[in-house]
């Protein structure tokens, strides 16, 4: 509660007093997002570190095209560039930094965390056929290079997350009480940072292989200016409409959120320009912070990019990740459908206006930039088919998004932007690259313990077997882990405790997975920590509190979606043909479009209460894959909008 304390002192002011001038974009980053409080670096140094970090955005552009390195190798020389990288980046602790200071003991660390894997990268083969007879020196190296990215993950993801690895590890502890000292330590140590189920196992493997360029990839494309272009290609596509803004911010960070993966940066990212235009057009601050944070928010389960977990889902099913992205289009759209229609909605409760002409972007200068999308639909052409591996086409496609940046004159691709944008691609690896490492300790234990049976076997027990049940229980564990701990290293979790519980309960693998995921981003979105809608709210000069309320409200989407392609898969697009697709599109449109009026209150006029369950009840049987649904929820949802019509002229006379 600490924090929550914390936030609400920041946010309290005087409802007498005048609104303040906006907060600092870079402050309102570093209160909400813990990756963005970093050292402070000028002159030489700055270029020394920013090298360092374009070294290795480089490196991991090099692996993915030269195949020839030993697995554990590589992985090894990954994770020492990241305790490298992450000492020179993250200080000890939050608040002013001091220009080029770098602490002893963080040089001690940093070299001493970098020499324990670069240790495991030169006796990477030697280590393998050990296995469990690892000596002293293996040992030494092993516990230092756990402590350092311990370390590293307080500074740049935050503590949470440590508690439940440290929790395990005394569990672990516990569970081979029965060993030596000497053994006991020896045994963890190894099933933790050498064995391919920790440090190294999957997680890690999917960052190093997948994630690290895509994040390169992101921050390249950033630099050709494609994230204004979104907003000005939305704006001048639903900008003069009633609440134009709010629609523009669903459209930008559904648009923005295909190529990043941070609720927070998306919401200051664009929120810094659609926040005061909702607010201009008429929209209550709160509603304004919350229709770009749920906006945002969402823009990690939009396709292609997924916020990163979409390749670590891909690896852990061991599907391709062309054939992910089909199942997660549906569930997607409809989320956006759900917060546009709301958004729309409150536009017509409070009569509320669009952009104006002069507000408009001209369309002709917008279409002669539509080669910024090239990079874009060159990765996700790639992708969707079979010839090259995921990182080889993300590869090509920074390739592309430099020959597309020769072309913009007002944010032109130089060798200098080129460096730049390479350090800022290894910067960002980090925080996600230290999440999925400790997510792997976590993995690592539970597999080594044979904690997940323990766990299936309690939950079956309590739910009664109920799928329903489960999925509840499954949703509170992640939306609680959600909290404190990144939507990766979230996922990473989940999917090695509960998503194997729900597929054995009936879930398709598939849906399992997604189910995880989605409520781990949704956490963003929950009070009592909402980080998402925390950031949006500074930004606004909103209450925090209920600005987190009405986010959940909007994204009421993200709770709803998740049940029903757990339950029928068929949402999910697997083993149906077009016209079952085309019907569950429509469908569940409608559905959506009914929910979103029954918790608005306002289809054609405002909605008496019992109209309102009328309304949401027929929309959840729309949205639910089913004939019979289908017909029981049109017919509820129709009968609303004929009372709503009958009534139209009484209201207006009111």
């Amino acid at each position: 509660m600490a924090l929550l304390e914390k936030i609400k002192r920041l946010f309290k002011r005087n409802k007498a007093e005048e609104p303040q001038g906006p907060m600092d974009l870079d402050e309102v980053m570093k209160k909400f997002d813990r990756e963005s409080n970093t050292r402070v670096w000028d002159g030489i140094p700055k270029i020394i570190v920013q090298s360092i970090l374009a070294a290795f955005a480089a490196f991991c552009i090099y692996v993915t095209f030269d195949g020839r390195w030993y697995f554990q190798t590589k992985i090894s020389v990954f994770m020492a560039f990241i305790i490298l990288c992450g000492f020179l980046v993250f200080p000890i602790k939050k608040g002013k930094q001091k220009t080029n200071h770098l602490p002893w003991y963080d040089i001690a660390i940093m070299v001493l965390g970098t020499g324990g894997f670069l240790f495991y990268a030169i006796f990477a083969v030697e280590i393998g056929k050990l296995g469990l007879n690892i000596g002293l020196p293996h040992v030494i190296a092993g516990v230092i290079g756990i402590l350092a990215l311990a370390e590293l993950c307080r500074r740049c993801v935050g503590v949470p997350i440590l508690i439940v690895a440290g929790a395990l590890l005394v569990y672990a502890i516990i569970h081979f009480s029965s060993m030596s000292g000497w053994n006991q330590l020896r045994h963890i140590v190894q099933s933790i940072f050498y064995a391919e189920s920790g440090i190294i196992g999957p997680p890690i493997r999917a960052c190093g292989n997948f994630i690290a360029i895509f994040i390169i990839f992101g921050a390249f494309l950033e630099r050709t200016g494609i994230a204004d272009f979104f907003i000005k290609v939305a704006n001048l596509v639903v900008g003069r409409f009633s609440g134009g803004p709010a629609k523009v911010a669903v459209i930008a960070s559904a648009l923005e959120g295909m190529v990043s993966g941070s609720s927070v940066a998306n919401t200051v990212g664009s929120g810094s320009v659609t926040i005061p235009l909702m607010k201009k057009a008429g929209y209550k601050p709160e509603f304004a912070a919350a229709a770009e944070a749920s906006a945002s928010t969402g823009g990690q389960i939009m396709p292609p990019i997924m916020g990163a977990a979409a390749f670590l889902i891909a690896e852990n099913l061991g599907i391709h990740y062309g054939k992910l992205v089909v199942c997660a289009i549906l569930p997607a759209v409809l989320y956006f459908a759900g917060v546009f229609i709301t958004v729309h909605l409150e536009a017509k409760k409070e009569g509320l206006r669009g952009l104006t002409k002069e507000e408009m972007p001209e369309a002709k200068p917008l279409l002669k930039q539509l080669y910024l999308l090239l990079p874009l639909a060159l990765l996700i052409f790639l992708v969707s088919g079979n010839f090259f591996t995921i990182s080889f086409a993300a590869a090509i496609a920074i390739l592309a998004t430099i020959v597309v940046g020769l072309f913009n004159k007002e944010q032109r691709i130089t060798p200098k932007r080129i460096f730049e944008a390479l350090a800022a691609g290894g910067q960002g690896i980090i925080a996600v690259a230290v999440a999925c490492g400790v997510a792997g300790i976590i993995s690592g234990i539970i597999t080594m313990t044979g904690l997940a049976a323990v766990l299936q076997s309690a939950v079956i027990a309590f739910s009664g077997n109920n799928v329903l049940i489960a999925l509840f229980l499954t949703m509170i564990c992640c939306i609680i882990l959600g909290m404190g701990v990144p939507t990766t290293a979230n996922y990473c979790i989940m999917a090695a405790t509960c998503a194997p519980i729900l597929i054995a309960m009936g879930v398709p693998d598939i849906a399992a997975h997604l189910f995880v995921f989605y409520f781990g981003i949704v956490a963003d979105l929950t009070p009592p920590v909402a980080l998402a809608a925390y950031a949006g709210a500074a930004i606004a000069q909103a209450n925090p509190m209920k600005t987190a309320v009405t986010a959940t409200k909007l994204a009421i989407g993200a709770f709803i979606i998740p049940y029903i392609f757990a339950l029928n898969p068929a949402m999910l697009l697997i083993n149906t043909n077009i016209w079952n697709v085309l019907l569950i599109c429509i469908t569940s449109l409608i559905g959506m479009f009914a929910v979103s009026s029954g918790i608005e209150g306002w289809l054609l006029h405002k909605m008496p209460w019992w109209q309102r369950i009328i309304s949401a009840a027929g929309g959840l049987l729309l949205i639910y894959p089913g004939l019979t649904t289908d017909l029981i929820g049109l017919a509820l949802a129709g009968c609303v909008v004929l009372m709503q019509f009958f009534t139209m002229k009484t209201y207006k006379n009111a």
